[in-house]
């Protein structure tokens, strides 16, 4: 069951203690290079380096209240961020946390995971190969599985962020928001059912989403190029897309040179370390692959910081 505005607030009253609420930053045109104005959301500053902590706190803390966690605790499969927060959330709770993510994890995410105390298993080549594995130990431990974006706790933690974003910048007609499986901008379309227009942004080596909405179905689509690590999920989940199809106005997809530039640019003007899953939302504006419509007020979230600050500032 897909989460409505009534389980975003309470899960934005839930995750309140245990997450940032993340600063906007109104920037005039040229501040970018763009010729028009845009406000970014800073999501990148949140704990563990993304956006994820929303909807694993959600997702876990719901839990306790049912009483529904297991004396296993959590387990978790994923491309680095999602681990990353629930290895965070398990440790602020005071939770056991096992991850597992694919061999290609960068060090800077798996660093973050077993900073925070979590059991890190690598395996396979890609999230899927992790997934697969993941519910195989699942099975053997009795662990509760924090799904990465196809749970309605998850969608509803992530759309906590849309309702900052909202309450922040209210007078904003369009965001742009980087996808992978789509537990953001399912949670975001949740949230702002319409109000806002929401524009994906996916990797030329991600088309997950921009694949579902042309066949008008979750597809299975490749994976590749430098932001696969947070963006690569061969198929979107079946939660979000409804809301994908009911309230996403446009889906564009961008090169990885595009990606590096944004991040280069995020860094040249504003001293900010993205990662390139977290830059891939700008690079969309900084490209032209999306260009607003007259007098359009443009919000970009960017929404992931995990990488090694050597990669862009060198």
């Amino acid at each position: 069951m897909k989460p409505d505005q009534t389980d975003i607030a309470a899960a934005a009253a839930r995750v309140a203690p245990h997450v940032r609420h993340t600063p906007v930053i109104h920037l005039n045109a040229g501040d970018l290079g763009l010729s028009y104005a845009v406000t970014l959301k800073l999501e990148l500053l949140q704990h563990a380096g993304s956006f994820k902590p929303r909807g694993a706190f959600n997702r876990i803390l719901r839990a306790q209240e049912a009483g529904e966690l297991p004396p296993a605790g959590v387990i978790a499969a994923s491309g680095g961020n999602h681990g990353a927060a629930v290895a965070y959330a398990a440790q602020a709770l005071g939770l056991v946390a096992e991850i597992f993510v694919p061999e290609q994890t960068p060090e800077s995410k798996r660093k973050r995971i077993e900073g925070c105390g979590a059991r890190l298993v690598r395996t396979g080549a890609a999230y899927v190969d992790a997934l697969a594995a993941s519910r195989a130990r699942q099975a053997e431990t009795g662990a509760m599985e924090v799904h990465a974006f196809d749970h309605a706790d998850v969608l509803a933690g992530q759309g906590t962020t849309a309702k900052e974003f909202e309450e922040d910048a209210p007078d904003l007609t369009h965001i742009l928001v980087a996808t992978g499986g789509g537990g953001l901008i399912g949670g975001m379309a949740a949230w702002l059912a319409g109000r806002i227009q929401l524009v994906s942004v996916e990797p030329e080596g991600c088309p997950g989403l921009h694949n579902a909405l042309a066949a008008g179905r979750p597809v299975e689509s490749p994976v590749g190029g430098i932001a696969a690590d947070a963006l690569g999920a061969r198929q979107v989940g079946a939660l979000m897309f409804p809301l994908a199809q009911s309230y996403i106005g446009a889906s564009v997809l961008v090169t990885d040179a595009a990606i590096v530039a944004a991040q280069r640019t995020l860094w040249d003007r504003m001293r900010l370390i993205a990662e390139p899953g977290g830059a891939t939302a700008l690079a969309a504006a900084l490209s032209g692959a999306w260009v607003p419509p007259p007098g359009a007020r443009v919000g970009i979230l960017v929404c992931g910081s995990n990488t090694d600050p050597a990669l862009i500032t060198s």
